[in-house]
């Protein structure tokens, strides 16, 4: 099952994702995953990341038409074989999906080093509004329990957040491999 919030709530992106995301070096080829109407390739790219722009919604790729560093791709992320097989990303974003087939896959993606930032819905979320449907909310504490196994957690947050406005949400930022590997990070204090 999955789930694609509405952009229309959450025109600004993620501060959790740029949070991590701004560590990520110039030139960080990443995979904005669902990327709606594009508010995290935007800010990725003037980051100066090579951002891949995935959604299954062709009609996404006018909003992200001319902005330089961002390739869209539209891409059936549910039905058949993962399209991304071949490739690996310094970090992929993911914000409001969930298809849980795909969370073991997006590990695979990753490089050595890579970060997967995450942040969507989770059971709880019934009472601020959509989602609601318990296909597509994360239990507690599932997204850091799929990624242990897979990928080094470095932060997970379980709980409601105020802006855009409030929601039950689960966020994750894991890397690839052990810490010593982050060299694609440009870390600050």
């Amino acid at each position: 099952m999955h789930h694609r919030h509405s952009d229309a709530v959450a025109a600004a992106p993620s501060t959790w994702i740029l949070r991590w995301c701004a560590r990520l070096a110039p030139g960080s080829e990443v995979l904005d995953l669902a990327c709606g109407s594009g508010r995290h390739s935007r800010a990725l790219a003037a980051l100066g990341c090579r951002v891949d722009a995935v959604d299954a919604d062709g009609e996404r790729a006018a909003a992200l038409e001319g902005v330089a560093g961002v390739r869209f791709r539209a891409l059936d992320l549910e039905h058949g074989p993962w399209p991304l097989k071949d490739r690996q990303y310094d970090a992929i974003v993911v914000a409001n999906y969930l298809h849980r087939p795909t969370l073991p896959l997006l590990a695979q993606a990753l490089r050595d080093g890579g970060i997967l930032v995450y942040e969507t819905f989770a059971t709880g979320n019934e009472q601020f509004g959509r989602p609601r449907n318990p296909d597509y909310l994360l239990q507690p504490f599932e997204l850091a329990q799929c990624f242990a196994p897979l990928l080094h957690v470095l932060a997970f947050e379980d709980g409601v957040r105020k802006e855009p406005g409030p929601a039950r949400v689960q966020r994750l930022c894991a890397v690839r491999t052990a810490p010593q590997r982050l060299d694609r990070l440009a870390l600050a204090d």
